[in-house]
């Protein structure tokens, strides 16, 4: 059997760049999205016979999730790749624009429910002996990013020591973390940056380039770890 991929936030931007990178090169894969119907338009755009698990869901849902994982395992045999990649961001993100509602749904997605998928997942990587764990983390979850927000930055400098900490404590059982710190990506979440120009997307990094970052991690050496991958696009 192929080995899988489960890649959350799979049905647009940078996951479903992932799904169709890994499927290139024979993964089968397990997509999550809050919405089905974006799972099944990534589906439409990938290449070869790769086997898909379509599993909608909120990775909000802590039950839902380790349901989840269970199902993936049963069908597909292992999880040996998870891309935690499920994130928001929201318009109003600056202190001057402070916003309970939208900044405790930042920090409920893109921490709660990244810890969410990756404790679904630990039991089944331990039992099968390793596996590794990709996070989408961001350049603002190294650096203080103005532009990215408050809220968005506390959360990626949470998920980046998710990450270390995984490393840190599990990769006794071969498991093995990365998380992927870009700048700006060129997805629809640059969409609700204020005062975002969409003519310059093209000089950003792509959903691909990502893709790409992700799957060196998946097949570095079991020997090996790679903590932390940081991308920026070249300045001109």
């Amino acid at each position: 059997m192929p080995q899988t991929v489960w890649i959350t936030g799979a049905g647009s931007g940078i996951g479903a760049a992932i799904a169709r990178r890994f499927a290139q090169e024979g993964f089968g894969l397990a997509l999550t999205a809050r919405r089905e119907a974006t799972l099944h338009d990534v589906v439409s755009t990938l290449s070869g016979n790769t086997p898909v698990l379509i599993e909608p869901g909120d990775v909000t849902d802590r039950e839902g999730m380790a349901a989840m994982a269970q199902r993936i395992c049963a069908a597909a045999g292992s999880i040996d790749v998870l891309c935690n990649n499920a994130g928001l961001n929201i318009p109003n993100r600056r202190w001057r624009d402070l916003d309970w509602a939208s900044w405790d749904e930042v920090l409920r997605v893109n921490i709660t429910g990244a810890l969410n998928v990756i404790a679904a997942c630990l039991p089944l990587m331990r039992a099968q002996g390793g596996g590794v764990m990709i996070h989408t983390s961001s350049w603002a979850g190294r650096f203080h990013s103005a532009v990215s927000g408050v809220p968005y930055g506390a959360s990626k400098h949470a998920l980046s020591d998710i990450s270390a900490s995984l490393n840190s404590e599990e990769g006794a059982n071969g498991i093995r973390s990365c998380a992927l710190c870009p700048a700006e990506v060129a997805t629809p979440l640059l969409e609700k940056r204020p005062g975002f120009d969409p003519a310059s997307a093209s000089a950003m990094i792509q959903p691909e380039d990502m893709a790409e970052a992700a799957l060196f991690a998946a097949r570095m050496n079991p020997g090996v770890a790679v903590h932390e991958i940081v991308l920026a696009p070249v300045r001109r």
